[in-house]
């Protein structure tokens, strides 16, 4: 469920006109901001973006560049991009980052389904006028580089058949594949990169099964290197992308110095989705809420916003 609380009736022109008011004189109405814009879906920002360019003769994210600032603008920023676009800049950024990010790529791409992989993969030539598939295979070598391309191209059938044999058969090849670290990992790739959500999921059932423990964790025990550290962020998005979300959220606010990034991510891309059920697995994971973890690590309208977008009434 999600946690964004938005009017079923707006005015984007009333928005607009609002949003434009909060720009004049000296200084930023922040304030004014958080509140249009942290209470409008996907549809609503569409349409006072194109308000605003129809009334002012302006794109409002160029002026939100450059009215807001630090952690607060790149909250606002990637929240008023549509979907497809706010993913391609996360991929983009995140390739830029090198290895220490591109498990961005992998939550992105294992999250989202066929049809929203393809269209972020669309937007990214837009906006960058080259692929993923061509700058993720420029950055990568070996292993690694064949699964993060396998990834982004596929187009997994969307389905609930399940064939039982054939998971008995694919656990075998992962367990294999995971216990020797020379082993095959091509075919782990092939298996993670082609079949369907619902028969990997049926697949890694089997492996605790058959082995007692689960895939994730005896992943956990060999990720030493880039390729094994992305096998298990694309089972563990694969199995259960909530829990999955949670412990970046764990980890985003426990760490020494908070990893907005982290933070930013989860919030703004599932305010709209499923982030009112991260909430509760983070609440039964730490014993606090995750509005009160977010207030004690962060502050000013940074703060503001990502409490909104959380659903915390003003």
């Amino acid at each position: 469920m999600a946690t964004l609380i938005a009017p079923i009736n707006h005015s984007p022109v009333a928005d607009a006109e609002a949003l434009h008011g909060a720009f004049k004189g000296w200084g930023t109405d922040e304030k004014s901001v958080i509140t249009i814009l942290g209470h409008r879906n996907v549809y609503q920002r569409q349409q006072i973006r194109k308000s605003y360019q129809e009334i002012y003769q302006e794109d409002i994210l160029k002026r939100l560049e450059s009215e807001l600032s630090g952690d607060f603008e790149r909250a606002v920023y990637r929240w008023m991009l549509e979907p497809a676009d706010r993913d391609a800049v996360l991929a983009n950024v995140a390739i830029k980052d090198g290895s220490k990010s591109y498990h961005v790529i992998i939550e992105i791409v294992s999250v989202l389904s066929p049809e929203e992989v393809l269209a972020m993969r669309r937007a990214y030539h837009n906006r960058y006028k080259h692929s993923l598939e061509e700058d993720l295979a420029a950055h990568t070598t070996g292993h690694l580089r064949q699964l993060l391309v396998g990834l982004v191209t596929s187009f997994r059938y969307g389905g609930a058949e399940i064939n039982p044999k054939l998971a008995k058969t694919e656990a075998d090849i992962l367990h294999e594949s995971i216990k020797e670290k020379k082993g095959n990992h091509e075919e782990a790739i092939r298996i993670l990169t082609t079949r369907s959500k619902t028969q990997l999921l049926a697949t890694f059932n089997r492996y605790r099964d058959d082995h007692g423990i689960s895939i994730t964790k005896k992943l956990l025990d060999n990720a030493s290197d880039d390729f094994h550290k992305a096998l298990h962020t694309t089972i563990r998005c694969i199995n259960d992308h909530k829990k999955y979300y949670e412990k970046i959220l764990r980890g985003a606010l426990k760490r020494v110095g908070t990893d907005e990034d982290g933070l930013t991510r989860v919030v703004v891309t599932r305010a709209e989705k499923d982030l009112k059920d991260i909430k509760e697995l983070y609440y039964k994971r730490n014993s606090v809420h995750l509005e009160d973890a977010v207030a004690k690590e962060i502050s000013g309208d940074y703060k503001k916003f990502i409490l909104t977008l959380l659903g915390k009434q003003d």
